[in-house]
């Protein structure tokens, strides 16, 4: 796997976030559009979240660290 570019897959991960992002809705109402809807948010959060990850080789596996935390201070 020397050929493997990790910085490569963490920008498709960004590519695909922001498509979902910019995907048009399709023309469905009612219970089909809210699943299309619910579906897409799950997809960008997905993306997203691999998309921006940090990531490191140890012992010879990649590992994405994906903070869960909000960098925001609590109130």
């Amino acid at each position: 796997m020397a050929d493997f570019d990790v910085d490569a897959m963490l920008r498709r991960f960004q590519d695909r976030a922001e498509a979902v992002r910019s995907r048009p809705l399709p023309p469905v109402a009612g219970e089909e559009r809210m699943k299309f809807v619910k579906q897409a948010e799950s997809d960008f959060l997905d993306y997203k979240l691999v998309g921006d990850a940090a990531w490191s080789v140890e012992d010879g596996e990649l590992v994405l660290r994906i903070p869960l935390r909000s960098s925001d201070p609590a109130p």
